[in-house]
């Protein structure tokens, strides 16, 4: 009989507390102790079975509180809980960071405009004039963008317009135009990975975030259902509690007439107060603790019971049956899958970014440039004649902007120009001590990276050990329960022949309950191997195997 399987056994364990405070020669409610006896030597499961359940669901109906699902206590936490929204935003910041360093490489427009004019007194008497007075328009515009490999291109357009009384200028206005088209790259420092180390170096973070975020949420999930179990766990506690005080009262009462009837002396009453005393302590202890779990279930969740209810109560019982497993198979899922160990590598990976970066950046700069362009010149054309003589010169260019801009896209005047920059600093400590830094930190976030393989791996043998045992442990806990069960079935029946005493009850009462408590945890510390489990693999355990 799978004890995890019914959900009721772990209720129907604790009933005989129920049986031995209750048998009384006196009380209605007594039961013959060979009837007691009888359902106590039948078998480890019998007694289970042929116990009723009336007063601890009783007691548990008793508890009050908001009935909650461990699903969709799980929906609202990956909703509500503060470190799913922590881990969310800082994924947006990671992928806000991923688009601004990208626009680092995103092309520009640019332009600029500028008016000017001057008047000038005249210093020449080939100006024609005695104040020269010029104005000036001058207009640039472009589009430039850099390039991953830390190329830098440019595509510029200038002209300027100028008007001025000069009595010798054959244009006015006169249009100058030039156009470029020009290139810059860097072959040593400042080339590929220092050009776009940023970027890189963004990248993986996002994806460092991306795993951090699966990982908390997961994380969530394991603590919720922790907490799930645990509050299952209180709830039953307390229910036991509340059944030995229930049943120390009236085991006072029957000490009480036992001494009326000269059958026993004070001090078994004086034990039973004892006992009843302390019941009522864990009483309290056991509510107390059982709004402490529910509270940590209010912190989890975001949200208290609704209708003033004081605390939630667990509705689902802990699976009974988990899939079999191979050890060093879950270790190697989890340490290729285990998203807090993918997100320290992605932080590596970063680190390595930027170490590379470093790198290039230690050696010499040799940047090559060149352009490619033209010039174009056009305007008004106007007679300048020679003062004293007949004499009138005459240009023959004429037009306007348009014209210009054409003798510069047909290259009709072309200009270019190629040459090299270099630079070598004397003793270069500055960048290659900013690259043994980065590569100190690349070791130290690689060591911090084992480590946490290392412990990754302890702590998935580690619960799989507790999943692989949890059925021995269950078995053992009630057999446990079934042995302390006969202890106190024979000590009532001593008790009832004189050859015991109160106090011997008492304590056997108490190791009944403890037993009992030790077989609910039982139940609650496999599924909470399981729940670790399946974070610890990414939500790979169980599904998958099941599958396979």
């Amino acid at each position: 009989m799978n004890r995890l399987g019914d959900g009721r056994s772990t209720v129907k364990v604790l009933l005989p507390l129920v049986f031995f405070m209750c048998v009384s020669p006196i009380g209605p409610a007594s039961r013959s102790l060979a009837e007691v006896a009888g359902s106590g030597s039948a078998g480890s499961h019998r007694v289970v079975d042929a116990v009723p359940d009336s007063s601890m669901a009783q007691i548990l109906a008793d508890l009050g509180g908001e009935p909650l699902a461990l699903a969709e206590a799980i929906a609202v936490a990956l909703e509500q809980a503060t470190a799913a929204r922590i881990a969310a935003a800082e994924l947006a910041a990671a992928r806000g960071a991923v688009r601004s360093e990208q626009g680092a490489f995103d092309p520009e427009l640019f332009g600029e405009a500028q008016w000017s004019g001057a008047d000038t007194p005249s210093t020449s008497p080939f100006l024609g004039v005695d104040v020269l007075e010029t104005e000036q328009q001058d207009i640039a515009a472009g589009i430039r963008m850099s390039l991953p490999l830390g190329t830098e291109l440019t595509a510029s357009l200038n002209t300027a317009r100028q008007t001025t009384n000069s009595a010798f200028d054959l244009l006015s206005p006169k249009h100058e135009t030039a156009g470029a088209l020009s290139l810059r790259q860097p072959l040593l420092k400042g080339f590929g990975p220092s050009a776009n180390e940023d970027l890189a170096y963004a990248r993986q973070n996002y994806e460092a975030a991306h795993e951090r975020y699966a990982g908390a949420l997961l994380a969530v999930r394991t603590a919720v259902e922790a907490v799930y179990w645990e509050l299952y766990t209180a709830e039953r506690d307390y229910a036991v509690a509340r059944l030995i005080r229930d049943r120390a009262e009236a085991f006072l009462d029957e000490a009480k007439l036992r001494a009326q009837a000269g059958l026993v002396g004070p001090n078994q009453v004086a034990n039973a107060r004892v006992f009843l005393a302390e019941q009522e302590q864990v009483v309290l202890d056991r509510e107390e603790q059982l709004d402490r779990i529910s509270d940590r279930l209010v912190t989890l969740l975001g949200q208290r019971p609704q209708g003033g209810l004081l605390r939630y109560r667990p509705l689902d019982e802990p699976p009974g049956e988990f899939p079999a497993i191979d050890q060093d198979a879950l270790v190697a899922v989890a340490l290729r899958d285990n998203h807090d160990l993918l997100a320290l590598t992605r932080g590596v990976e970063a680190l390595r970014a930027r170490e590379r970066a470093a790198r290039w950046n230690r050696l010499p700069t040799l940047d090559v440039y060149g352009s490619l362009g033209g010039t174009g010149l056009s305007g008004t054309p106007r007679p300048v004649v020679f003062p004293g003589s007949t004499d009138t010169l005459r240009t023959t260019i004429s037009g306007g902007f348009g014209d210009s801009w054409t003798q510069v896209r047909n290259r009709d005047y072309p200009s270019w120009n190629v040459g090299f920059v270099f630079a070598l600093p004397i003793g270069n400590r500055g960048d290659s001590g900013e690259h043994e830094r980065r590569r100190a930190e690349v070791l130290r976030a690689e060591q911090q990276l084992e480590a946490a393989r290392r412990s990754l791996d302890e702590q998935v043998r580690a619960q799989h050990r507790e999943l692989t045992r949890g059925s021995r442990r269950l078995e053992i806990a009630a057999m446990g329960v079934d042995a302390s069960n006969e202890q106190v079935r024979i000590g009532l029946l001593e008790y009832k022949n004189g050859r015991t005493t109160a106090f011997e009850v008492v304590r056997l009462a108490a190791d009944l309950a403890a037993a009992q408590q030790r077989y609910s945890r039982a139940m609650v510390r496999t599924a909470r191997a399981a729940a670790e489990l399946r974070r610890l693999t990414a939500d790979w355990y169980p599904d998958h195997l099941e599958e396979e």
